[in-house]
């Protein structure tokens, strides 16, 4: 086998990625530290294309070479937003009629593995905090959480890894 080379891959620029169908989701990013796993996910989000990426509170904003480096220059094609809170984000989605799935380990949420997404419907997902994960104000305003499971010693997994798993999901059942 003989590796693609990157010319012969026929990318959309970004003008075109701009135009071209959307996956029906938006990823909320709720609180999140680290401008690495905030440019990671920018990637991931143009790499499916993904409608838009919302950054809530302390999660920081492009421009930023922290971003950019692990971005690669997806904050530019993919649309973001800034909001106060995750909280303010999730009202607006679920008043533009997004059904919002927050990412998160509760009593009843449903395994990744079992969820059906509906073709008919727009999404949200929002991913929380490196550390104390997805505010619980959040979690009481999503109409449900997701949860991957995990059959390690560790309790939760990166929240840029996280991120681009559940993304490929949405992909898989409605764009792909």
């Amino acid at each position: 086998m003989r590796k693609v080379r990157t010319i012969e891959m026929q990318r959309l620029s970004v003008e075109e990625f701009r135009e071209a169908e959307k996956l029906p989701l938006v990823v909320v990013l709720d609180d999140v530290r680290s401008m690495h796993n905030v440019g990671s996910v920018f990637r991931t989000a143009d790499t499916f294309r993904v409608e838009a990426v919302y950054l809530c509170g302390i999660t920081s904003t492009p421009p930023m070479a922290e971003i950019h480096k692990t971005a690669l220059g997806a904050e530019d094609s993919v649309s973001w937003r800034y909001f106060e809170t995750a909280l303010d984000a999730v009202n607006q989605l679920k008043e533009d009629g997004y059904t919002v799935y927050s990412v998160e380990q509760v009593e009843h949420s449903t395994k990744l593995q079992y969820f059906q997404a509906e073709a008919a419907c727009r999404y949200a997902v929002v991913f929380g905090n490196e550390v104390k994960g997805v505010h619980q104000d959040v979690v009481d305003a999503s109409d449900g959480c997701l949860e991957i499971p995990q059959l390690g010693t560790k309790h939760s997994m990166n929240v840029s890894v996280t991120a681009g798993i559940v993304i490929f999901k949405f992909a898989e059942q409605l764009l792909l």
